[in-house]
């Protein structure tokens, strides 16, 4: 079994002797319970914030933030010590100022399964997922008991950095977009329901008071219009679907559904998300919990060739016209969390990663994050 990497806790005791006072303010401060479920608001940072732009996002209301742990980061050769520094730093930072953590784990090295591009662009990801061979799901299943025992209940992380207070991660992401070909060029509903259930195993293994919840589902990739030859995505709802149908017994093995309903305008969520309830329904699945992993529109300038860029008030009238209709849907459709993507921009990452963020070039807040505060229930 692989080792963890030790390493020296520097970068993160800078912030421990401020975060020790500032957690017991936050939580003081925290905004007052209400219908919507704990930890209702979130985010997605596509970089890690510094400790301070941790402390602002908690003062402005937001619970929780959802983070990658990429297998190929922690383990980018098949023997040696794992290094988990990045998500460390990220977890030491979001804990200390009081916000819940919520990751996702993903991705894996080319050691473990083949790379290959992905079609019709540049990029590379795993070819299949994990699941293809005994060696491939025991180093799957190897991966997530070292991070559910760094960061779980118990875990080496905490006793590491004992000024910290202890939050043990006891909800876990299996993928990202696992039907849409940027993560996995050949997404197969068969091949993940095999992930969950060695995810299950192995978590449980670790921690059996463990949730799972699926990886999010982008909601209408183009690319499954195409019906090509092996797909290169397929629609949220019939992934979801054939997930069911060719796993007996899944769904006992995770808690919850996530979905990315990214639309050229709020006023076109509402099919989305009840496509997925529909299927949920279907399946004799209807009281799981769904969970908005990601959702956003850019703040960048309007372009015909763009309908995910907005402009700054464009941006914030989205923001508004979603988060009303989550608010007001949030019994009926089991809404769990919501995940505004993102709190940066990171021009070049994606086609709207460049404006997706609440803030701009130097954590400068944009109009969306004075409308994102105002549900949140904070202070901007």
């Amino acid at each position: 079994m692989a080792q963890e990497r030790k390493r020296p806790a520097g970068p993160i005791r800078t912030w421990l002797a401020a975060a020790a006072v500032l957690f017991a303010a936050l939580a003081v401060a925290a905004p007052a319970a209400s219908a919507l479920p704990a930890d209702f608001w979130g985010v997605s940072p596509q970089a890690t914030p510094t400790f301070e732009q941790f402390q602002r996002l908690r003062a402005g209301g937001v619970g929780s933030v959802r983070v990658g742990i990429s297998w190929n980061a922690v383990q980018p050769f098949s023997s040696g010590e794992a290094n988990f520094s990045a998500s460390d730093q990220f977890i030491a930072g979001a804990t200390a100022a009081g916000l819940d953590v919520f990751p996702f784990v993903y991705d894996a090295p080319p050691w473990a399964v083949a790379r290959a591009r992905v079609p019709h662009s540049g990029a590379k990801a795993p070819k299949t997922l994990p699941v293809k061979t005994g060696a491939q799901r025991g180093a799957w299943a190897n991966f997530l008991e070292l991070v559910v025992g760094r960061y779980g209940p118990s875990g080496s992380f905490w006793a590491a950095n004992p000024s910290i207070p202890p939050s043990p991660i006891r909800t876990w992401q299996i993928w990202n977009e696992e039907n849409f070909k940027y993560f996995v060029t050949r997404p197969s509903p068969s091949d993940y329901g095999k992930l969950v259930n060695v995810s299950y195993a192995a978590i449980k293994s670790v921690d059996p008071g463990a949730k799972l919840i699926l990886g999010g589902l982008f909601a209408r990739p183009g690319e499954a219009k195409r019906k090509r030859k092996p797909p290169e995505a397929y629609y949220a709802t019939d992934f979801l679907d054939q997930m069911y149908r060719l796993t007996p017994g899944i769904k006992n093995k995770f808690t919850g559904v996530a979905l990315h309903p990214y639309t050229a305008k709020y006023q076109l969520l509402t099919p989305e998300i009840e496509e997925v309830r529909t299927v949920l329904k279907a399946r004799h699945d209807p009281n799981k919990k769904l969970w908005i992993t990601e959702i956003g529109w850019s703040s960048e300038p309007k372009s015909a060739g763009d309908s995910f860029a907005k402009g700054p008030a464009g941006q914030a009238t989205q923001l508004k016209g979603a988060f009303s209709l989550f608010k007001s849907k949030a019994a009926k459709w089991k809404l769990q969390r919501i995940y505004w993507f993102s709190v940066d921009d990171q021009p070049g990452v994606c086609n709207f990663c460049g404006g997706s963020g609440l803030f701009g070039p130097g954590f400068v807040p944009k109009k969306s994050w004075f409308a994102y505060v105002k549900f949140a229930g904070g202070t901007p």
